[in-house]
């Protein structure tokens, strides 16, 4: 089954060096791995899809929070989320051919971005499979070149992640009597 984990992490050197090991050393394949900034400067964001049943799911959540960089994971797989991926294809179109072409792009919904004497450049953001059929279809026409972001999600509703941590937030620090420290906010 295919699970799909948002995993925020400090926005540091290394980090996904890091985290990429991790699956390496578990012998686990990432299906996708996309990262970006988020509304935080110092919170990097990564959504990775691996394919792995349920006990899996959980060895990698808990071997993720082992990390040091590592803020907070979910795993959305069961979760009403919004998933999206983002391809652009060249495509070959001929002068004959790219009246259909265009068609395809506009039954998908999809942008042209490019067009050349001989090929034309489309842009589709959506669900994989919306993608993978855009592509199946573009295929007699002769993909070209295409490349893919990969998963990016986000759960659906108006809860957020809270990715703060003891350090960056107001909170209160307590010596406890073994001389250790925790943090209540």
């Amino acid at each position: 089954m295919l699970n799909t984990f948002m995993v925020y992490v400090e926005n540091k050197p290394g980090v996904l060096t890091r985290v990429a090991s991790l699956f390496r050393r578990r012998a686990f394949n990432i299906d996708s791995l996309t990262v970006g900034r988020t509304e935080k400067p110092e919170v990097s964001r990564m959504t990775i899809t691996v394919d792995a049943d349920r006990d899996q799911a959980r060895r990698i959540e808990a071997n993720l929070y082992k990390l040091v960089n590592v803020l907070l994971v979910e795993n959305i797989t069961n979760q009403p989320a919004i998933v999206r991926d983002l391809a652009m294809i060249r495509v070959a179109a001929s002068h004959e051919t790219r009246s259909h072409v265009l068609e395809l792009a506009n039954v998908f919904r999809a942008r042209v971005v490019d067009v050349a004497p001989e090929s034309l450049t489309i842009e589709i953001t959506g669900a994989e499979d919306k993608i993978d059929g855009l592509l199946e279809l573009l295929r007699p026409y002769g993909i070209l070149e295409m490349v893919r972001t990969g998963i990016v999600a986000m759960r659906r509703g108006s809860q957020s992640a809270n990715t703060t941590t003891p350090e960056k937030s107001a909170v209160s620090s307590v010596n406890n009597d073994n001389g250790n420290v925790s943090y209540s906010v």
